[in-house]
């Protein structure tokens, strides 16, 4: 059983109430829930969250949902939290989709976990895309990952990396995308670590892991995932998606 949890919480000081701003006529909580439910991988899709009109949300949509602690310190600790709640084995994949991406296509689920069919001992992986929109280069709300000749995650920024000192320098840039796969017991380790200078700086919870010295496998996709970070994003992704700048399931 492969478990795919999707943190939800309704504080944020950029954009309060995001789960359940409605995107193309639905909440994006109940978008970002059902393309889950779509991947051939992913067995059963969960909202892990911390408010009642969230909840409540969700089961009017027919999903599944827990209620997590409020004080929890970030997403990847509710999904553990989640996981935790839920009972899940130690030797199981849970898959952890940020709930500000609604239109992802559910393949991206079965690339993300593929890894840990071809590596028994792959703790943890998550996605990149390479960019094709110049403005996300340096825009902070679009993470960027460099990531070894094997794949494996060198760093994870907001700045622009790698930066070329000489302009004519010919850059792949690539970003981050925000979904990741574990192995349960590797959750709970991670759930349990001291926060990293570098997440606290950059505000990135995947630099906890490198922090401490583990590894992340980074699988380089081909379908982009849009992120809503504030309310005008919204009309600017459903613009896309009307213009087919972008592939999804709906």
């Amino acid at each position: 059983m492969t478990t795919a949890i999707i943190p939800s919480r309704w504080g944020s000081s950029r954009f309060e109430g995001k789960p359940l701003a409605l995107v193309n006529n639905r909440p994006m909580i109940q978008r970002v829930t059902e393309l889950a439910r779509q991947s051939r991988t992913i067995t059963r899709a969960v909202v892990a969250t911390d408010d009642d009109r969230i909840f409540q949300a969700v089961a009017d949509f027919g999903g599944q949902a827990v209620m997590t602690e409020t004080d929890l310190r970030s997403g990847t600790d509710r999904v553990a939290r989640t996981a935790e709640l839920l009972e899940i084995p130690g030797d199981e994949i849970v898959v952890n989709i940020q709930g500000d991406q609604p239109f992802f296509n559910p393949e991206l689920l079965d690339e993300l976990i593929q890894p840990f069919q071809e590596d028994k001992d792959l703790l943890m992986s998550t996605l990149a895309f390479r960019i094709t929109d110049q403005r996300e280069i340096t825009n902070p709300n679009d993470v960027k990952v460099c990531f070894d000749r094997n794949g494996w995650a060198l760093y994870f920024s907001r700045a622009q990396i790698p930066f070329p000192r000489d302009g004519q320098t010919d850059v792949d840039y690539f970003k981050h995308l925000g979904f990741y796969a574990y192995k349960m017991d590797f959750l709970t380790t991670l759930a349990g670590l001291p926060a990293g200078r570098y997440e606290q700086i950059e505000k990135l919870e995947q630099l906890r892991v490198i922090e401490n010295g583990y590894a992340i496998k980074v699988v380089v996709t081909g379908h982009d995932s849009p992120e809503v970070d504030l309310p005008e994003d919204i009309p600017r992704i459903e613009q896309k998606l009307s213009g087919g700048h972008f592939t999804v399931h709906r």
